[in-house]
């Protein structure tokens, strides 16, 4: 049989061309440009690898062919001048293939997730939220009342002793305050709106440090403050809080308990009190400072009241005003009491706001515990060298504690750095490096969560910020990301603030990508799928519990956090994230 010179035979089939295999490739690789691109990017070290590999194994790989080629071609055929002339280009051709399949076996696997690889996955259990759903809004608030008058008495050890420990018990807002929705989505929609204002107020307030307005500026002029009017509103100002987790503590001697909203965003300490020129309802009575024996106004040289952001005087005593960024506030005296925490003891001493005149988000408590890191703080005036806290589901009736200098990371936490702002020392920053969905790391820009210099940037932990806030560089393509991986689901129309839900009715449950937070030390915090994918209805329409902002500050949120103790270690400039220690 004939052939054209050059060319070798290949038992029976179709005679091969090299150049001709070739340019089919390339034909195929131009239909497949995104795929190729995709592989040859982070295979390009590889590529590098095998081909020094392979030019290293070139000669004995040379003589081995020939020597086989040469059994081959005395088998089968005589030696002729055109097997001859062939044997290059076979050899070319074999290590062409070899390179080939080498470089493509290294990368598609890794590279092309839709195609090959193994995305980590979790159980969503629709089923069971949904029945909790169901649940809270029937709960039974009387179980949760039987210790609403009691009064105890304890020791009080020195303010200044900072190694004491105290643990105090933690409830959803729901289950300690009962506020009639006819569903399930008008209760979301509640706790969605308060979000918005809570985020909305931390933002600004981080703004104005920025841009260095000093506590001069926010004070009001002294004659919105009289003393025969405690009623004056102050609608400049920002928020502190939403009030979402409550916990119990006692205030004054005897002490009265009183539920307040735990806030780590926020320093000022205050609770309503008597007389009260306008209220509103709480689960307490409202607490009576004439009735307590350690209870002392704060006079207007103390640092206490220095250390306020808007105060002023009246009659030598301090006045506290903390404002909202819906136009609520509290405002009244600025005093120190006995504060007492269950079981565990009391500390003396602790100044915060005797609350005459209140409106905000906080109704149900009686008023908020600030755990910032500002100086006015709980967490400092206790001198706390950390604490840490775990969140139950907002749709739970469980409970679980926050405990102060107790706190310790164990070795199934997840470590990160814990960071402060120069200009404000409220937030809590944690050094996260990125985010991943089903254990492919998502593209995001790596200034997206650096606090730099001049304050900007960062992302903080809050424990009274509902969602999760990204910046939209980093938001963005970590829902299309997620979108890409759970193409089985069936998308349904957006719900206030999320802009991706699925309509999960009828299912039991689903699987669905991780999703996790990559930390600046390598570490990494996976989350259950209930804290990324909740319900806002009761028929079964879950969506994507994140959202995007244009502020330069990004917030972890509560609904992330919940079933994970959050420690913060002040004393070492560390947090702790560990799941599944509520108990």
């Amino acid at each position: 049989m004939a052939m054209a010179r050059g060319y070798t035979c290949c038992r029976g089939y179709t005679c091969c061309q090299p150049w001709l295999l070739v340019s089919k490739f390339a034909r195929w690789a131009l239909s497949h440009l995104d795929i190729v691109i995709n592989a040859l990017k982070p295979s390009f070290l590889i590529l590098m690898t095998w081909g020094h590999l392979l030019f290293t194994l070139l000669p004995p790989l040379s003589t081995f062919f020939s020597i086989k080629s040469e059994t081959s071609a005395s088998t089968l055929n005589p030696p002729n001048s055109a097997t001859k002339m062939s044997e290059p280009a076979s050899k070319a051709f074999l290590l062409f293939l070899t390179l080939i399949f080498l470089f493509f076996t290294s990368t598609l696997p890794r590279d092309l997730p839709d195609a090959t690889t193994t995305t980590t996955t979790t159980i969503l259990d629709v089923a069971s939220s949904l029945q909790q759903a169901h649940n809270i809004l029937s709960f039974d608030l009387q179980t949760q009342k039987s210790s609403t008058h009691t009064t105890i008495t304890t020791s009080t050890p020195s303010f200044s002793n900072s190694s004491l420990s105290f643990s105090l018990e933690l409830h959803p807002r729901e289950t300690i305050y009962k506020i009639h929705h006819k569903d399930y989505k008008s209760l979301v929609l509640s706790r969605l709106h308060r979000d918005t204002v809570r985020f909305n107020s931390l933002t600004a307030r981080l703004q104005l440090a920025l841009e260095d307005i000093s506590k001069s500026d926010l004070k009001p002029l002294e004659t919105e403050i009289k003393p025969e009017d405690l009623s004056t509103p102050v609608t400049s100002g920002t928020s502190q809080g939403s009030g979402e987790y409550f916990t119990r503590v006692g205030v004054g001697n005897p002490a009265r308990q009183f539920y307040m909203v735990l806030d780590t965003g926020s320093d000022i300490n205050w609770l309503q009190c008597q007389p009260c020129t306008d209220c509103y309802q709480q689960t307490d009575p409202i607490f009576d400072p004439t009735a307590s024996s350690t209870y002392a106004p704060v006079t207007c040289q103390s640092q206490q009241c220095s250390s306020l952001e808007m105060s002023s005087c009246r009659s030598g005593q301090c006045l506290y005003q903390v404002n909202y960024g819906d136009g609520s506030y509290t405002f009244g005296d600025f005093a120190t009491e006995s504060v007492s925490f269950g079981n565990s003891g009391s500390v003396k001493n602790v100044a915060l706001g005797c609350g005459h005149d209140n409106e905000g988000l906080f109704v149900g408590a009686a008023g908020l515990l600030g755990l910032g890191g500002g100086p006015l703080s709980l967490t400092n005036q206790l001198k706390a060298t950390s604490f840490s806290y775990c969140l139950v589901n907002r749709d739970s009736a469980g409970s679980s504690t926050l405990d102060f200098n107790s706190a310790q990371l164990g070795v199934d936490s997840v470590t990160a750095p814990l960071m402060k702002n120069r200009k404000i020392d409220t937030f809590y920053y944690v050094g996260l490096s990125g985010m991943s969905v089903g254990g492919q790391m998502v593209s995001i820009p790596e200034s997206t969560f650096r606090l730099d210099e001049s304050g900007n940037g960062g992302i903080i932990v809050d424990c009274g910020t509902a969602i999760t806030r990204l910046q939209t560089q980093a938001y963005n393509p970590l829902r299309d990301a997620f979108v890409r991986m759970t193409q089985n689901l069936k998308l349904t129309s957006a719900v206030a603030l999320f802009d991706t839900c699925y309509d999960l009715s009828g299912q039991a449950s689903v699987r669905v990508p991780t999703v996790s937070f990559h930390f600046a030390d390598g570490k990494s915090w996976n989350l259950p799928a209930a804290n990324y994918l909740i319900p806002v209805d009761s028929a079964g329409t879950y969506c994507f519990a994140f959202a995007p902002t244009t502020s330069s500050l990004s917030i972890i949120g509560n609904v992330q956090q919940q079933g994970t103790r959050v420690t913060f270690d002040l004393a070492n400039n560390r947090m702790g994230f560990s799941p599944n220690k509520c108990q």
